[in-house]
């Protein structure tokens, strides 16, 4: 039976693991070991942020839209509440970028919910 050389394949392997390290400082990117352990806990923080970036853009949002609100002589959950009586179903990065970039318009939606509020 014929010998079978297999380091064509790990040698591929390990470059690829190498390549995804080269920025990385020191021996943890040319090391396969290492390079291996600092690859795989970039991925991971790659994955983790990437689902963490959505709620701190939803955090961000929601504080541009409470700036603008509280400027109208509203508060952002009573705001919330009106669009949500008056019908009107914009989300939140629309509503952010209203209130940062077009104020009139944004004002406009402020009395519209002020309006459907129930009066006190």
């Amino acid at each position: 039976m014929a010998r079978v050389k297999r380091g064509v394949t790990t040698h591929s392997r390990h470059k690829e693991i190498v390549k995804l390290g080269k920025s990385y400082r020191g021996r943890s990117s040319t090391n396969f070991r290492i390079a291996i352990e600092k690859v795989e806990k970039g991925l991971r923080y790659a994955y983790r942020d990437r689902r963490a970036k959505k709620g701190e853009f939803r955090a961000l949002w929601i504080q541009r839209i409470n700036a603008g609100v509280r400027e109208c002589g509203l508060t952002y959950s009573r705001f919330m509440n009106g669009l949500k009586l008056a019908g009107i179903e914009l989300d939140r990065k629309s509503l952010s970028n209203l209130a940062a970039e077009e104020p009139e318009t944004f004002k406009a939606l402020v009395e519209k919910a002020r309006a459907a509020l129930p009066s006190k």
